[in-house]
């Protein structure tokens, strides 16, 4: 079973933190994040929506470097030689598949299965803090 967690990025500064608390109702975030000790403000799913925090789940998956992969973070994908312009090879964000409950590399052909199975993920970086990472892929 995959462990369940969320990380955000306070938008004004893009300092990242881990929320101690999660109303989802409401949406709001508790977290230690803008030199405050348990500072609180509203929270989107997306990137650009409402509020001061975007949160991001965790995919329960690491990258080569043993690195918490959480949903937008902006990926490297190789084979095993180290080359990015192969088959379900690139740059991509990671993104939730509502359509078929999976976690996905976009730009490229099978994300899913290099997630899991080539072990020849990178993090680079997040769609929030790092836009033209995604920009020079495409």
């Amino acid at each position: 079973m995959r462990e369940i967690k969320f990380q955000c990025i306070y938008r004004p500064t893009k300092e990242k933190f881990f929320p101690h608390y999660i109303d989802f109702i409401n949406t709001i975030v508790v977290g230690n994040f803008n030199g405050v000790i348990g500072n609180w403000c509203h929270f989107s799913s997306e990137p650009s929506g409402y509020g001061d925090v975007w949160l991001r789940q965790y995919t329960g998956l690491k990258d080569k470097n043993g690195r918490e992969i959480y949903e937008g973070d902006v990926v490297v994908v190789t084979n095993s030689e180290g080359e990015t312009d192969g088959t379900d090879t690139g740059i991509g964000k990671i993104e939730w598949l509502d359509r078929w409950g999976i976690w996905n590399v976009s730009n490229l052909e099978n994300g899913l299965g290099d997630l899991l199975f080539n072990g020849y993920v990178e993090v680079i970086g997040d769609v929030y803090r790092n836009p033209d990472l995604l920009e020079a892929a495409e």
